[in-house]
């Protein structure tokens, strides 16, 4: 089995394989190199925070939407015949919170 290219061809096709060879050692120093892999592990934890954020957002607009939702009609107009009642409860209740954390008075006698 013989070769049936040059040595001008031999030797022009060493030197293309010398630089695909540098190339790919530069590219492996790049990847193993402790500023990229640090970065890289920067990069995954900032994007499973986001996702996380994300879901978390989701979630809390779904729940906040779903507690507005009997509180504000299909106008976006807030339903009094539901807010009033709500509000005067809340209110009788901190009122009752703040009574409960006064000390008694003493009558003096």
């Amino acid at each position: 089995m013989s070769d049936s290219r040059t040595p001008a061809q031999i030797e022009a096709d060493i030197v293309r394989r010398r630089g695909q060879l540098a190339e790919t050692l530069d590219e492996i120093g790049v990847r193993v190199h402790p500023k990229t892999i640090v970065g890289d592990a920067k990069a995954r934890v900032a994007s499973r925070v986001d996702q996380t954020a994300g879901r978390a957002f989701v979630a809390v607009n779904r729940t906040v939407a779903g507690v507005r939702a009997p509180f504000v009609g299909h106008d976006g107009a807030p339903r009094l015949e539901r807010v009033v009642p709500v509000a005067l409860l809340a209110v009788g209740l901190v009122g009752l919170l703040v009574m409960a954390g006064r000390p008694a008075k003493r009558r003096k006698g």
